[in-house]
């Protein structure tokens, strides 16, 4: 993981790049555009976006007190993330613009709207209405590495804060599809764009088994998970409880 001061130095020299870039890449063949309405977050999103702690303890614990509890996690049938032919579909196709999930109906897919609200010095393609996401860079949240999208796009993932597996499993099986739908698409309480490696370790593992290994933006992913659990309605297990608990004391 690449410190503090790295990490900084990196990113402005990383700035200075884009921003010379940026200009000439408009009126190229595929022409650009550095910012398009409604990229921005009307109010802080996960991390304000930079991985720095969002969360109190005070405010953790007001939500560990609030959230529905259970023993341990279920195992529900039925889950299946698949839209292929025949199958499950329980949480709508990929990045549907098709929700009442802020952001949906903007003509613009969720995993670029979510790249959009998270990358700095953020450029859209012209030729997509504004909507996809050409350049500009992540600094992860839960690891602290910084990533240029235009080297390493495909590094970058969109992560379901609280996993859609758990989410199944701890009480969205009783939900409408029209609610599953605009839950994987939330881009205010559910998105956070993130490091691939970092989301493949997490999968669908709850706090129980899995914490961002950056250690400064742990009170606020514990924050925001209880905040989307309240939210939604969903459950938090006691094992959970017993991870979340010493993270709060730790870093909040």
């Amino acid at each position: 993981m690449v410190g503090g001061g790295q990490t900084r130095d990196r990113l402005g020299c990383l700035l200075a790049l884009v921003l010379a870039v940026a200009p000439a890449l408009v009126g190229c063949a595929d022409r650009t555009v550095a910012a398009r309405p409604g990229s921005e977050p009307t109010h802080d999103v996960i991390g304000n976006r930079t991985g720095t702690n969002t969360g109190t303890a005070d405010r953790a614990r007001d939500l560990l007190d609030a959230v529905r509890r259970v023993e341990q996690r279920p195992d529900v049938p039925g889950y299946d993330r698949s839209c292929s032919p025949g199958a499950g579909c329980v949480f709508g196709t990929d990045w549907s613009d098709d929700t009442d999930a802020p952001l949906g109906h903007n003509g613009c897919d969720t995993r670029n709207d979510v790249l959009g609200r998270s990358l700095e010095a953020v450029v859209f393609s012209e030729r997509s209405n504004g909507c996809d996401v050409v350049a500009g860079l992540l600094l992860d949240p839960y690891t602290g590495e910084t990533l240029d999208y235009a080297i390493d796009g495909s590094r970058i993932h969109i992560d379901h804060l609280f996993p859609l597996a758990a989410a199944w499993d701890l009480g969205a099986a009783e939900w409408s599809p029209e609610r599953r739908a605009r839950f994987a698409n939330d881009p205010d309480l559910e998105l956070l764009a993130v490091s691939g490696s970092a989301n493949l370790a997490k999968g669908d593992s709850t706090p129980a088994s899995w914490l961002p290994p950056d250690l400064s933006f742990r009170c606020a992913y514990v924050t925001s998970y209880l905040e989307v659990a309240l939210a939604y309605g969903l459950a938090v297990t006691d094992a959970d409880v017993r991870v979340m608990e010493p993270a709060i004391r730790k870093s909040c």
